[in-house]
C-alpha cells in the first residue's frame, strides 16, 4: 500500500486529557479512506489533527516523508486541502467569490486573481455542479448546494489530498448522495486522496476502498469494507447487533442492525 500520510504513535487530548494515543494509521495513496467510529470515538479529532487543526501532544504525522510540522503552511495548503464540518461562509459573498479562497496559498500578499487563478476556479465550479450558480449569493442556496461549494473551494486549492468532515451532515438523502457520488468522480477521474469522516455506515462501505473502525481514540479494525463491515467488529465499535448483506447492485457489504449489544454483560438487546 502506497501512502503519503501516515503517523506514528500520535497522541492527541484536550486540556490535558488525551483522547487519542499512540496512533499509528497510514492513509492509502489515491483512495477513498473512511474513519468511522460512535459519536465521541476520536474520528474527527484524528482527522484535524492530520489536517493540522489540531496540534498533537506527542509523536509524528509524515506527509510525503516529512513530519508536517517542518513543513510550511503554504506548502502544505497545496498539497491538502481539510473542509471542517459544518463551516459557516462569511457574510455577503458570492458563490465564485468563496470558492476564490482557495487560491490562497498561491497568492503573494494582496494580490487579485490572475487568469490563470480564474480559470481554476470556474473548473472547480463546473467540476462541482456549481458552475450556473457561480453569480448566486451564497445564503440563496440549499444546504446541499452550499455544501458543493466548500467542495469546489477546496479543489480550487489543487490539492491531490481531501479532508473532509461529514461532509453529509444535515443533507437530505439525495443530497447525501449527490455528494458522495462527487468525491466518488474526483477519486476516479482525478486521481484525488480522499479522507472522511462518515457517520453513515453504509454509505461509508458503498463509497470507500478503505475503512479504519475507531473506539475509544483506538483503531480497532482497518482494511477494505469487507475486512471492517463484520459482526464482531460493529458489536465492539458500535454496541449494535447486526446482519452484514451484500448490495443487490455494487456486492458491497450492508448493515442492517436489529439491536444493541452491551460488551460488558454480554447481553443482547433487540429494538
Amino acid at each position: 500500500m502506497t501512502s503519503r500520510i501516515r503517523t506514528e504513535n500520535v497522541d492527541i487530548g484536550y486540556d490535558d486529557k488525551l483522547v487519542v494515543k499512540e496512533l499509528n494509521l497510514e492513509i492509502p495513496n489515491q483512495k477513498i479512506t473512511s474513519l468511522v467510529g460512535a459519536n465521541g470515538s476520536g474520528k474527527s479529532t484524528i482527522l484535524k489533527t492530520i489536517g493540522r487543526i489540531i496540534k498533537a501532544a506527542e509523536g509524528a504525522i509524515f506527509l510525503d516523508g516529512k513530519e508536517l510540522h517542518e513543513q510550511k503552511t503554504k506548502e502544505i495548503a497545496k498539497k491538502l486541502a481539510i473542509l471542517p464540518q459544518n463551516p459557516f461562509p462569511p457574510l455577503g459573498l458570492k458563490v465564485d467569490e468563496l470558492v476564490a479562497y482557495g487560491r490562497a496559498p498561491y497568492q503573494k500578499g494582496f494580490n487579485t486573481l490572475t487568469k490563470e487563478d480564474r480559470e481554476i476556479v470556474y473548473w472547480a465550479l463546473e467540476v462541482s455542479g456549481m458552475l450556473t450558480f457561480a453569480k448566486r449569493d451564497l445564503d440563496s442556496l440549499s444546504g446541499g448546494q452550499l455544501q458543493r461549494v466548500w467542495i469546489a473551494m477546496a479543489l480550487a486549492q489543487q490539492t491531490e489530498i481531501l479532508l473532509l468532515d461529514e461532509p453529509t451532515t444535515f443533507l437530505d438523502m439525495a443530497h447525501q448522495m449527490d455528494v458522495l457520488c462527487l468525491l466518488e468522480k474526483l477519486n476516479k477521474e482525478e486521481q484525488r486522496t480522499i479522507v472522511m469522516v462518515v457517520h453513515d455506515l453504509n454509505h461509508a462501505s458503498r463509497f470507500s476502498d478503505y475503512m479504519i473502525a475507531i473506539k475509544d481514540g483506538k483503531i480497532v479494525k482497518k482494511g477494505t469494507p469487507n475486512d471492517v463491515m463484520k459482526t464482531e467488529v460493529l458489536r465492539e465499535v458500535f454496541g449494535i447487533d447486526a446482519d452484514i448483506v451484500q448490495a443487490p447492485r455494487t456486492g458491497h457489504p450492508i448493515c442492517v442492525p436489529f439491536g444493541t449489544f452491551h460488551v460488558k454483560n454480554r447481553k443482547q438487546v433487540v429494538s
